[in-house]
C-alpha cells in the first residue's frame, strides 16, 4: 500500500485524541499542584526565617524541579500513548496483510503509471512473479492486445466509475495467456495520489466448461438433424434399390454384374442409415446377456465411413470371447466402444492400424483391448482424461466427455478401464467386464 502516516490515539482530530489531550493536561496541572503545596508545606515548616535572597533561589530550584518533573511526566506518557498506537497500527497492518493474503481474488495496486506497491498471494499464483519481483515495477501481465482496454478501463476509474466483473485476458511470467475476471476500482492514498485497485479471479475452467457446453451442443443439434436425414433417405433408398433388382432382373452379362454390384452399394447404404437411425434413439436402459463380439462387429460396420477415409487397417480378433456374453445394456455397450473407436480413429494418421482383441485376464472376466499407433497421449494428461471436459484434441474436435462416459458406463455394469500411452507411438486402452453366466445371475436375483 502507498506510504500512510501512521495513526497515533494523540490525534486532536479523534476523539481518543481529545481525551488524550484533557488527560495530560488534567495530570500535569495536578502534578505542579501537588509540588507546589508540598514545597510551601516544607518551606514553612523548616525554611521559615530565611532572608529575601535563599528565599529567591529557593523559589527558582522550586520552579526547576516543577519543570523537570512536570516534563519527564509529559514525555513518559507521551511515549506510552505513542507505542501503544505503534502497537494497535501493528496489529491493524498485520490483520490487513492477513485478510490481503487470504483473499481468493489476484489483488494488485498501482498507481497511473502501472507501477505496482501491492501484491498478494493470490497474485503471485496466479500469475507467477514473486512479490519482490512485483513490488515497484510495472505491471507485466497485460498482453498487448488488451492495452487499449486497461487504459479505457482506467479512464472509467479515474471518473469515478468501477469497472466490475469483466471477462478478460491476462498473461503470467511463462507468457501463457489466462482467462479472468476482472473487478478495477480507483483508490484514494493518504497524501491523494490516485491509485488503482486491480482484482481478478481465475475463470479458465470456467470458460473451458461454457466452451465444452456450447460444442455438446452443436453435436446434439447434428445427431438430431443426421437422424432426421436419415429417416428422409429411407424411402429414396428403398426405391432405388427396388428399381435396380427390377433391372438386374432383365440386365445380362456385364450389365448385369454391374447392377449387383450397385445393389450391393445401395444395401450398405440402407445398413448404414438404418444403424445411424438405431444409434440415434433413445431407449430405457435395460440390462440383458449380450454378445461382446456382435456388438463389437456392429460398431465397426457403422464406423466403416471413417475407417475407409482414413484408410485405417483394423484388426479384430474377438476367438478369447468364445461365444461369452456380458449382462448389459446393448445401447450402453454400443455407446462405450463408440467412444474408444472414435477416440483411435482421432489419433492416428492416414493409414494408420487399430487392433482390437479379447482375452480372459482373470477367472470369470473378460478383457478387451484397444490399441492403435497414434500420437499418444503426454504422460501428465494421461491421470486427467477421465475427467469431465479434459481433452487432449484441438479446439473444436472434442468434447472432454468421451472417456468420462465410458468410465461411468463401465462402473455401472461393475467393470474397470485403464490407458496407457506413449507420445507418437499410441495408445492401449483396457476394459474388463464380468462375464454372465446364468446361474451366478440367477443366485443374485434370489439375494
Amino acid at each position: 500500500m502507498p506510504a500512510k502516516r501512521p495513526f497515533l490515539r494523540s490525534d486532536p482530530g479523534t476523539a481518543a485524541g481529545r481525551w488524550f489531550w484533557v488527560t495530560l493536561t488534567l495530570s500535569s496541572i495536578t502534578i505542579v499542584s501537588v509540588v507546589f503545596l508540598a514545597w510551601e508545606l516544607i518551606e514553612d515548616h523548616f525554611f521559615r526565617n530565611l532572608d529575601y535572597r535563599a528565599l529567591h533561589y529557593l523559589y527558582i530550584t522550586r520552579g526547576i524541579v516543577s519543570s523537570l518533573l512536570l516534563a519527564f511526566w509529559a514525555a513518559w506518557y507521551v511515549l506510552r500513548e505513542r507505542r501503544a498506537s505503534e502497537q494497535q497500527l501493528h496489529l491493524s497492518r498485520e490483520h490487513y496483510r492477513g485478510l490481503l493474503e487470504a483473499s481468493p481474488g489476484a489483488v494488485v495496486l498501482y498507481d497511473g503509471d502501472l507501477v505496482i506497491t501491492e501484491w498478494n498471494a493470490a497474485a503471485e499464483r496466479l500469475y507467477g512473479f514473486n512479490k519482490a519481483e512485483a513490488f515497484g515495477s510495472r505491471l507485466a501481465t497485460v498482453p498487448p492486445e488488451k492495452e487499449a482496454e486497461l487504459r479505457e478501463f482506467l479512464d472509467q476509474a479515474r471518473r469515478g466509475n468501477a469497472v466490475l466483473d469483466v471477462e478478460t485476458h491476462r498473461r503470467n511470467k511463462d507468457g501463457e495467456d489466462l482467462d479472468v475476471q476482472l473487478s478495477l476500482l480507483p483508490f484514494r492514498g493518504v497524501s491523494e495520489e490516485n491509485y488503482f485497485l486491480e482484482v481478478t479471479n481465475d475463470i479458465r475452467e470456467r470458460v473451458r466448461l461454457r466452451q465444452a457446453l456450447l460444442q455438446l451442443e452443436k453435436l446434439t443439434t447434428m445427431g438430431e438433424m443426421a437422424a432426421g436425414t436419415a429417416h428422409h433417405l429411407n424411402t429414396p433408398l428403398a426405391s432405388m434399390l427396388l428399381r435396380v433388382q427390377m433391372m438386374r432382373a432383365n440386365a445380362k452379362g456385364s450389365a448385369a454384374m454391374e447392377l449387383e454390384q450397385l445393389e450391393a452399394s445401395i444395401q450398405f447404404c440402407q445398413q448404414f442409415v438404418r444403424r445411424l437411425l438405431d444409434f440415434s434413439r433413445r431407449p430405457q436402459s435395460s440390462k440383458q446377456p449380450e454378445s461382446l463380439s456382435g456388438t463389437l462387429e456392429s460398431v465397426v460396420s457403422f464406423l466403416s465411413p471413417q475407417l475407409h477415409a482414413k484408410r485405417a487397417r483394423l484388426a479384430l480378433d474377438l476367438a478369447a470371447t468364445n461365444g461369452d456374453k456380458v449382462f448389459a445394456d446393448r445401447n450402453q455397450l454400443e455407446a462405450l466402444f463408440i467412444i474408444l473407436l472414435s477416440n483411435a480413429l482421432d489419433a492416428i494418421s492416414l493409414d494408420g492400424n487399430i487392433a482390437v482383441r479379447s482375452f480372459h485376464s482373470r477367472s470369470k472376466r473378460i478383457e478387451i483391448e484397444i490399441a492403435d499407433d497414434g500420437c499418444g497421449i503426454d504422460p501428465e494428461d494421461v491421470p486427467r482424461v477421465f475427467q469431465p471436459f479434459f481433452s487432449t484434441k484441438p479446439v473444436g474436435k472434442g468434447t472432454g466427455l468421451g472417456l468420462a462416459l465410458a468410465s461411468s458406463i463401465l462402473q455401472e455394469h461393475n467393470g474397470s478401464i485403464r490407458l496407457a500411452s506413449t507420445p507418437q507411438k499410441g495408445t492401449k486402452v483396457h476394459i474388463e467386464l464380468p462375464v454372465w453366466r446364468e446361474e451366478t445371475h440367477r443366485k443374485g436375483e434370489q439375494a
